[in-house]
C-alpha cells in the first residue's frame, strides 16, 4: 500500500529535508508548518515536498501547527538564499519561520454609562460621568485619560453600577492605508518620475528601478506614488529601511500621505505584536510593512512592490549567521513574486549603478532639489595649510563659519564618524595602551559614562585613576577625537550655545534618538555634533552649515569599497545643509584635498567619482566587475586557526579565472577571544563562484575543536 511521505525542512543548521510518514487523517500541503520527531524530542519544520512511496518504516508527522503557510515563492527564496550564500537550507528557513506561542487571548473590555447614579459623588467621579455622557463605549484607559483620573475611580463606578462593561472587538493589527488620502504637490521632475515608476508597476515582467536623486529631491514622495499604485491594484508593499527604529520622520510622512502609518517590523517590536503582524501579512490584512532587513522574509500573500530605501547602506548586509545582503535578496524576491522593486538612494552603490548601465535595472534620476532649492556649496579646508590651535580639532576657518551661522539664528552640524571621547587612551609615563582583553582593538574612552569600551565585543571597564601598568596617577592621556571630545571643545569655543551630541551608543535607545532628532528639526538646538547617524535621510530645515571634521577618516582602510563608502557618507551628511528656505554650505576638513573622493565632493560632480571608481574596480577585477568571497577561520587558539586556514589553502586548486589569496591574519586578529585568519577568493564575473567553493570545501580538512570557518559571499567588511 502506498504511503504519503512529507519531506520536512527543519530550521536548524541542516541542509537536508528529512522524510516522514503522513498519517492518513492528516491533510497536508507543501508549505504547511508541522511538528515532527527529531531524535529524542519533537520540533517544528516546514513541508518542503510531498510524494507517494513505501515509507511504512518512517517516523510519522506528529501534527500540524496553526501557523502561516509558506508560499512556493518564499520557499524558493530560502532555497536560493542557501545556494547563493552556501548556508544550510535550514539556517535560511530559520530567518523567516515564526511559530506563534500558545497564549490565552485577553479580551478587550470597554465601559459605558448606565442610568444608575453613584451613591457617593466626588469631583473625580463627576468628571468621569461628564466624559462618558455621550454614551459611547471606551476602554477603561481611554475614559480615565479623558477624565484625568486613575483607573481605580473607573473601577469604583463599575462596582456601583454607574458604568457597565462590554466586550470590545480586537484592534486591527494595522490600519488600512488610503492611496487617495493626502496626495502631495509634486514638482515637474517628480511628476515625470512618479509617472515612470507607476507605469513600470504594470510591466511584465516587473522591473527593478534605480531611483536616484540628490539629497532633498523628493525621492520618498515619488516612491509613495508607486505605493499608492500598488494599493489601488490590491497588492501588498514592503518598504525596507536601514535604521527602522530611527525613522519617526518617515512614519509621519507616510501617515500624511496615506492617512495612517504603515505596520512596522523590527527587533524592537514586541513578540506578541510580531506574531499578529506575521499572521496579518499572510492573510493580506496588513497591506504595507516598513521594516528592517528581516522583514524581507515575511509571508506576504500578494506582494506587488518592494522599496529598498537608502539602498547603498551597509546595514543591509547581515554579518552573523547567514551572510546575505537584503538589497540583493529583495531583487531576488521581487523576481520570484512578480513584484516591482525600487532601489532609492542619493548615492547609489556602484553595483546598482553598473546594473543600470548594463540595462538590468531602469534608472530614473531626480537631478535637482524640490522647490528650486540649491545644493549646498562645498569647500575643502586644507589642514596642511590651516594653522590649528594646540589641542583643537575645529579649525579657525570652520569655527568662524559656525559663529557666523549661529549669529544669523541658523543651525550648524559638526560631523565626525567616531563615537566616544577618544579612540585611544595611553599612559604618558610608561606608554601603556589600554586594549580590549577579548579583541585586538584599543578601548575607546566614553567620558560621559566614565568608561573604556570595546566597540567590537562590548567589553566595558571603569576609567582608571592610575595606570594599571606602572601605577602612575593622573598620567592617562586621551589620543584623538571622538564626538564627545568635540562637544567639550564646542562648549569652550561657543559658550552659551545650545548643543547636542547625537550618537547611537547613548542610553535611551531609539526612543531617545527619535525625540532628539525631532528637537533638532524643531530648531531647539543651535549646534549638533553627530556621527554617521545624522547622515541618514533626516530633514533639518534650520540647518545651513555642515562641518566635516575629518573627511579622510574612512580613506585609510584596506577595504576596496573605502572610497565609495567615504564618498557616500560625505555626500549624505553635507546634504543635510540648506534643505529649508535658506541656502546651505559645507566645509570639509581634509589632509588630502586632491584625493578623488574629496575632489568629486567639492566639485559636485558625482558622475566623475563613479567613473573613476568604476575604472579602478574594473582594472583590479573587483566587484561589480569581478566576484569576491571571504573565508574567515577562527579558533580559541591562534595556532589552530592558522593551521586550519593553511590546510584549506593547500587544497584550493584555483581554476582559470580564480585567485585565492591568503591565509593572512585578519586586520582585527582577535574578536571576542577568537583568533582570526582570512582567505579571499577573487574570480572573474563569469566563473561559477558557488560551484568552485562547494568543490573546494568538500576537499578541505574538517574543522574540529574550537575551529570554525565562515563563508561570506560578496563581503562588505574586510576586518
Amino acid at each position: 500500500m502506498s504511503t504519503r511521505i512529507a519531506d520536512v525542512l527543519i530550521p536548524l543548521a541542516l541542509d537536508t529535508a528529512y522524510s516522514y510518514r503522513v498519517p492518513e487523517d492528516l491533510g497536508l500541503v507543501e508549505g504547511d508548518v508541522v511538528v515532527v520527531p527529531l531524535g529524542t524530542r519533537e520540533t517544528v519544520g516546514v513541508v518542503w515536498g510531498l510524494s507517494e512511496g513505501g515509507g511504512a518504516n518512517l517516523k510519522a508527522v506528529s501534527g500540524k501547527v496553526d501557523a502561516s503557510r509558506l508560499s512556493p515563492a518564499l520557499r524558493k527564496l530560502f532555497d536560493w538564499l542557501a545556494w547563493y550564500t552556501l548556508a544550510p537550507r535550514g539556517s535560511a528557513l530559520a530567518l523567516g519561520l515564526r511559530v506563534p506561542e500558545p497564549r490565552p487571548e485577553v479580551p478587550r473590555v470597554g465601559v459605558r454609562l448606565t442610568e444608575r447614579v453613584p451613591v457617593r459623588m466626588t469631583a473625580a467621579r463627576r468628571r468621569v460621568l461628564e466624559a462618558a455622557a455621550d454614551g459611547l463605549t471606551r476602554s477603561k484607559r481611554e475614559l480615565a485619560d479623558a477624565a484625568a483620573v486613575s483607573a481605580s475611580v473607573i473601577d469604583g463606578l463599575i462596582d456601583e453600577g454607574a458604568l457597565e462593561t462590554l466586550a470590545l472587538a480586537a484592534d486591527p493589527v494595522a490600519k488600512i492605508p488610503d492611496p487617495g488620502f493626502g496626495q502631495a504637490e509634486l514638482s515637474e521632475q517628480q511628476h515625470e518620475a512618479a509617472r515612470a515608476v507607476c507605469a513600470a508597476f504594470h510591466d511584465a515582467p516587473p522591473p527593478v528601478i534605480l531611483l536616484e536623486g540628490v539629497t532633498g529631491s523628493g525621492k520618498t514622495e515619488v516612491y509613495f506614488e508607486a505605493v499608492a499604485e500598488a494599493l489601488r491594484a490590491g497588492k501588498q508593499v514592503l518598504i525596507l529601511m536601514p535604521e527602522i527604529a530611527l525613522t519617526a520622520q518617515f512614519l509621519e510622512r507616510f501617515a500624511g500621505r496615506f492617512g495612517v502609518p504603515p505596520a512596522v517590523w523590527h527587533s524592537g517590536v514586541s513578540s506578541r505584536r510580531r506574531e499578529r503582524l506575521h499572521a496579518g501579512v499572510a492573510t493580506g490584512e496588513v497591506q504595507v510593512v516598513a521594516g528592517a532587513r528581516s522583514a524581507l522574509f515575511l509571508p506576504f500573500e500578494q506582494l506587488g512592490l518592494i522599496v529598498v530605501d537608502e539602498e547603498h547602506e551597509t546595514a543591509y548586509k547581515q554579518e552573523d549567521g547567514v551572510h546575505y545582503h537584503a538589497r540583493d535578496m529583495a531583487v531576488v524576491r521581487g523576481k520570484l513574486e512578480g513584484a516591482t522593486v525600487i532601489l532609492a538612494s542619493a548615492t547609489p552603490s556602484l553595483e546598482s549603478r553598473v546594473n543600470a548601465t548594463r540595462g538590468r535595472y531602469r534608472r530614473i534620476v531626480l537631478p535637482e532639489r524640490f522647490g528650486g532649492r540649491t545644493m549646498p556649496e562645498i569647500r575643502a579646508i586644507d589642514l596642511k595649510r590651516e594653522t590649528m590651535p594646540r589641542g583643537r580639532f575645529i579649525s579657525p576657518t570652520l569655527a568662524f563659519a559656525v559663529e557666523d551661522t549661529l549669529a544669523r539664528g541658523e543651525q550648524a552640524l559638526l560631523f565626525l564618524n567616531r563615537r566616544g571621547y577618544a579612540p585611544l587612551t595611553l599612559c604618558r609615563a610608561c606608554a601603556y595602551r589600554y586594549e580590549c582583553p577579548n579583541c585586538s582593538a584599543w578601548l575607546v574612552e566614553h567620558r560621559f559614562r566614565r568608561a573604556l569600551v570595546c566597540h567590537h565585543c562590548g567589553h566595558i571597564e571603569r576609567t582608571p585613576e592610575a595606570c594599571r601598568s606602572c601605577g602612575s596617577v593622573d598620567s592617562l592621556v586621551s589620543c584623538g577625537p571622538g564626538v564627545e571630545r568635540i562637544a567639550e571643545e564646542v562648549t569652550e569655543i561657543f559658550p552659551g550655545r545650545r548643543s547636542i551630541v547625537l550618537s547611537s551608543d547613548f542610553p535611551g535607545g531609539a526612543e531617545r534618538l527619535r525625540a532628539e532628532l525631532a528637537a533638532v528639526a524643531a530648531g531647539e538646538f543651535d549646534l549638533v555634533i553627530g556621527t554617521q547617524l545624522v547622515a541618514k535621510g533626516h530633514n533639518f530645515p534650520f540647518m545651513t552649515l555642515v562641518g566635516v571634521l575629518d573627511a579622510d577618516l574612512g580613506l585609510a582602510s584596506g577595504d576596496p569599497r573605502a572610497s565609495e563608502r567615504t564618498f557616500q557618507v560625505l555626500q549624505q551628511v553635507t546634504g543635510r545643509a540648506g534643505r529649508g528656505e535658506k541656502p546651505g554650505r559645507a566645509l570639509v576638513q581634509t589632509w588630502q584635498p586632491t584625493h578623488p573622493v574629496i575632489a568629486a565632493l567639492v566639485s559636485g560632480d558625482a558622475e566623475r567619482f563613479y567613473r573613476e571608481e568604476a575604472r579602478a574596480r574594473e582594472a583590479a577585477g573587483l566587484p561589480p566587475f569581478g566576484r569576491l568571497a571571504a573565508i574567515v577561520v577562527s579558533a580559541a587558539e591562534r595556532e589552530a586557526a592558522e593551521a586550519h586556514a593553511r590546510g584549506m589553502a593547500q587544497v584550493a586548486h584555483p581554476l582559470p579565472g580564480v585567485m585565492v589569496l591568503g591565509p593572512a591574519e585578519a586586520p582585527l586578529a582577535v574578536i571576542r577571544g577568537r583568533h582570526r585568519f582570512r582567505l579571499l577568493v577573487r574570480t572573474e564575473r563569469e566563473v561559477d563562484l558557488q560551484c568552485y567553493l562547494r568543490d573546494w570545501l568538500a576537499r578541505c580538512p574538517k574543522a574540529c575543536g574550537s575551529v570554525r570557518a565562515i563563508i561570506d559571499i560578496d563581503p562588505q567588511s574586510f576586518l
